[in-house]
């Protein structure tokens, strides 16, 4: 049942309310001034308050201060008498739902307390779906790269840089753009996502400029492009390397201009977007190749950030493996289920080709098909326990055997790093592609692990 307070300091209105919304379905509470209205408060919460403002002692506009800073979605209808509208004005201004004037027209003020308890709701709802898709896309690690990333976005998220994103597929692109844009000035703004490798060639246009009606067969409404939806928010462009290059002139137009019309249409549309795009390419191979444009690349490339794949982050790979099956068990409302030790090693051995993306989907099929509250060796998938990072000639076993996960994936990417450049003749740009990462990635890792290319590849 659905309650409302009612604080007022005449007792004949108290009542008159009483009686008219319970005969509505409501349950009422009554408060004759400001000091009980909060003592009620201190002890239930309602659906929604009426409150007189002209009380002696603690006035409504004292009182819905106080509401406002505890419950800040409890709608407040302010109750006024003629001679006090600038007041309701005030209580307007500082979050009250509207107000009414005595006397009171009961069919008014049922509408209004319904649309009030509506519009709360209402409220309610869009907290919980946006906490929702910020646990969704909460941006989980401890291991040193995520610190060194973490950094960086909190360096950069509150400018309006523009950012381009690299990572492999599952990596977590998506979360980073997530996280920049909730630390950004346009936080409050749209976050408007745009799957570029999703979108066919012949609708590409209508989804990011919007078409008119009439504009093709089939457009029997006006649409909004997403430039036009990020207006003042952030425009994240996923999988920017899988454009066409009709298409990615196009982009680069409205990226410079910043309007743009739609399909059919021929009124100019000036927007102000900050844009980070990803990609799980190597860009620079793209152009060299002809697919991607070299003015589009510069415009987006103002700051590079490169997520890390899932193998070099360590005990990351527990943390977000028991992030996942605490979420996955409570929305399913049952017992949280951990992992034994023998399941964790595997865990931390095993290569995640699929990234972070792949661990979370493992989580949840083990989350739904392991009936016990431990999980064990036996209940991995296979491929977890065929698949486990082996260790390198060079490389010593016993240290593989006894040190840390993070140690020994170290040791095995810089004698993998150090292989692959011998079979390049050192040559690093040829070597990069070969292994499938930006040059630049690979100079940092020759850089950070310390390799002398003249000694340790070439022998000279």
């Amino acid at each position: 049942m659905l309650t409302v307070l009612v604080i007022d300091d005449e007792r004949s209105i108290l009542q008159s309310l009483k009686g008219i919304l319970s005969d509505e379905g409501y349950q009422v509470s009554l408060a004759e001034n400001g000091k009980v209205g909060m003592e009620i408060l201190e002890h239930e919460v309602p659906d929604l308050v009426l409150l007189d403002i002209a009380m002696p002692g603690m006035d409504g506009i004292g009182v819905l201060s106080k509401i406002k800073a505890i419950f800040p979605f409890v709608p407040v209808i302010i109750m006024t008498g003629h001679g006090s509208i600038d007041m309701a004005v005030k209580a307007i201004k500082m979050g009250s739902y509207d107000f009414l004037e005595k006397p009171l027209e009961m069919d008014k003020l049922l509408l209004t307390v319904k649309n009030a308890i509506d519009f709360g709701n209402l409220q309610r709802e869009n907290l919980l779906l946006k906490q929702k898709i910020e646990k969704q896309h909460a941006f989980i690690g401890n291991s040193p790269v995520i610190q060194i990333l973490r950094r960086q976005i909190e360096q950069v998220a509150p400018t309006d840089a523009w950012i381009l994103i690299y990572g492999e597929n599952g990596s977590g692109k998506e979360v980073v753009a997530h996280e920049i844009h909730r630390l950004s000035q346009r936080r409050k703004r749209p976050f408007v996502e745009v799957n570029c490798a999703a979108i066919p060639e012949e609708l590409i246009e209508s989804e990011l400029f919007g078409h008119e009606k009439g504009a093709f067969t089939g457009a029997t409404s006006s649409k909004r492009g997403k430039f036009d939806m990020a207006n003042e928010g952030t425009l994240f462009l996923d999988e920017i390397g899988d454009m066409s290059l009709k298409t990615q002139a196009k982009i680069l137009r409205i990226l410079e201009e910043q309007r743009f019309e739609r399909v059919g249409g021929n009124k100019t549309i000036q927007v102000n977007v900050r844009v980070i795009a990803a990609t799980n390419k190597n860009l620079e191979e793209e152009m060299k190749r002809g697919t991607f444009r070299e003015d589009l690349y510069f415009r987006l490339n103002v700051i590079p950030f490169t997520v890390p794949p899932l193998r070099e982050r360590g005990k990351d790979i527990l943390l977000l493996a028991e992030y996942f099956l605490k979420e996955f068990t409570e929305n399913r409302g049952k017992k949280q289920k951990i992992l034994n030790d023998e399941a964790k090693t595997a865990l931390m051995h095993y290569p995640w080709p699929g990234n972070v993306r792949e661990l979370k989907n493992t989580m949840e099929r083990l989350s739904i098909m392991v009936p016990s509250d431990v999980i064990t060796l036996q209940d991995l998938p296979p491929e977890m326990l065929s698949r486990r990072v082996e260790a390198p000639a060079d490389v010593d076993e016993a240290f593989f055997a006894s040190g840390t996960i993070k140690e020994a994936v170290s040791q095995f990417e810089r004698s993998y790093i150090i292989e692959k450049l011998r079979e390049n003749e050192g040559n690093i740009s040829r070597t990069a592609e070969k292994i499938g990462i930006a040059r630049r990635n690979l100079t940092h890792k020759i850089k950070s692990y310390n390799i002398n290319i003249q000694q340790e590849v070439l022998g000279a």
